[in-house]
């Protein structure tokens, strides 16, 4: 009985399907040459844009992954990039030195992504107004507001030998980049359903509640008035930095005894 039911199901999926191919050669058969003419111009067109924008994307440095210089720059390419994915390292933690190496394939493999680096230690006023508490970090930005954050490795398993199919699937939960897989399981788990996962991934949908958004007008205004009250490149003050954590009382001490 389980067996007719399931093959009556079957028979009627099929059928459905044969209606929408026969629906759809049936358009085909019925576009004169001006229709195809036209399908073909708008292609071209589609093309061509496509073309343009990666051009301007590849202009802007898109297809690779590089480091910001200074955290000044930072203003700079979210302004020119729609989608910016941000990794906040320091030379001593060596799992920054993991993500470089994912970031670097996938910066090569979705250009539409703008991919680049910052040394937390010296962007001070960029590691208070984002609250990078955590090396590393990964901040991504559409359209000049936050949009996720990735701190550290715990939503990519909480291990360090994690794939860059995994990173990739968790970059584009917010959609941050163009993603072709699968979005509702990480790769580790879609030939493995219904299996437990020791070490599970979660999914990365934001919650936006503990970081204010972006307002790239008020923040890099901020920036400017702050950075000519100081003069300097140390945009924050000494007394500043202790409280981010940037550096200890007892080295402000010293200094001052020297």
């Amino acid at each position: 009985m389980d067996s007719q039911i399931l093959e009556n199901k079957v028979l009627q999926v099929t059928k459905t399907i044969e209606k929408q191919v026969d629906a759809a050669l049936e358009k085909l058969e019925n576009l004169d040459v001006n229709d195809i003419e036209s399908l073909r111009k708008k292609r071209m067109q589609e093309l061509k844009a496509l073309e343009e924008k990666q051009r301007v994307w590849r202009q802007n440095g898109h297809g690779q992954y590089e480091e910001l210089p200074e955290e000044k720059t930072f203003f700079d390419t979210i302004k020119k990039s729609e989608r910016v994915i941000i990794h906040f390292y320091t030379n001593t933690n060596f799992r920054c030195k993991i993500v470089d190496k994912h970031l670097k394939i996938l910066a090569a493999k979705h250009v539409e992504t703008r991919f680049v680096s910052l040394n937390a230690e010296k962007c001070p006023f960029l590691a208070e107004r984002l609250k990078i508490k955590v090396i590393p970090t990964i901040v991504c930005i559409k359209d000049t507001i936050l949009i996720d954050k990735i701190v550290g490795f715990t939503s990519l398993g909480n291990r360090d030998d994690f794939t860059t199919d995994v990173l990739e699937w968790r970059l584009a939960q917010n959609e941050i980049i163009n993603y072709e897989g699968d979005i509702t399981l990480p790769p580790t788990e879609q030939n493995t359903k219904g299996k437990s996962n020791k070490s599970s991934i979660r999914d990365g949908k934001y919650n936006a509640e503990s970081d204010d958004d972006l307002d790239i007008e008020d923040f890099s205004k901020e920036f400017e008035l702050k950075n000519s009250k100081n003069n300097s490149d140390n945009i924050l003050t000494r007394e500043e930095e202790i409280e981010l954590g940037l550096i200890e009382e007892d080295d402000q001490q010293n200094e001052k005894d020297n």
